[in-house]
């Protein structure tokens, strides 16, 4: 095999940036939040992932130091909601450059629906929502020790939505949900589906 090699701090070399290609699909943090006066926000962020099962824990990604970060830090807690493909459009218009007193619910025609443990909202439009509160903001640092422009966040799940028609004989049905994953290209996404269902036993 032939392979294009590069050292990403003196550039890829590629039309765009293959990093977020091949760490891909990346599902989506479509986080809400409130800061400390009440004012609603909602953003989504494509560095995002479960990260522990016991006790369960969330954690975004941000590059910069954004309203969510800033929210999450005065409040102490946040809400993951499952952006959709039925949601695509409406998670896409809350990731508009705003000001801070813009409420991304009303830009994007959603409803804010209080959490039941947090008071941040969720998406009532959403077909899954977690209640988190905040564990830790990490300010991230290069292996050399200099400090980025990106901050994470850890949240641990304290209370979870779930639609009903969901969950199939207790199972929650993944394709039905049809989350949407973050792809490599500057406007790509992609859904999953019941094609791409393989099984594999782990090993005892």
């Amino acid at each position: 095999m032939a392979f294009h090699f590069y050292e990403p701090a003196k550039g890829h070399g590629l039309p765009h940036d293959p990093f977020k290609a091949i760490i891909a699909p990346r599902p989506i943090g479509w986080v809400s939040s409130l800061d400390d006066q009440g004012h609603r926000n909602l953003a989504p962020y494509s560095f995002f992932n479960a990260i522990n099962a016991a006790p369960p824990m969330l954690a975004f990604s941000s590059y910069g130091y954004k309203d969510s970060v800033r929210n999450v830090e005065a409040t102490g807690e946040f809400v993951w909601n499952l952006a959709s493909r039925e949601l695509a459009e409406a998670m896409n218009r809350s990731s508009a450059s705003v000001d801070p007193e813009v409420d991304e619910f009303e830009l994007a025609g959603l409803t804010p629906v209080p959490g039941e443990v947090v008071a941040a909202p969720r998406v009532a439009e959403a077909a899954v929502a977690m209640e988190c509160r905040l564990c830790q903001v990490v300010h991230l640092h290069s292996a050399d020790g200099e400090p980025t422009n990106a901050w994470l966040t850890i949240g641990e799940v304290v209370g979870v939505h779930i639609d009903e028609r969901l969950l199939v004989d207790g199972i929650f049905d993944t394709v039905a949900a049809a989350p949407i994953m973050r792809a490599g290209g500057p406007a790509d996404y992609f859904g999953i589906d019941h094609d791409d269902l393989f099984k594999m036993e782990r090993p005892g």
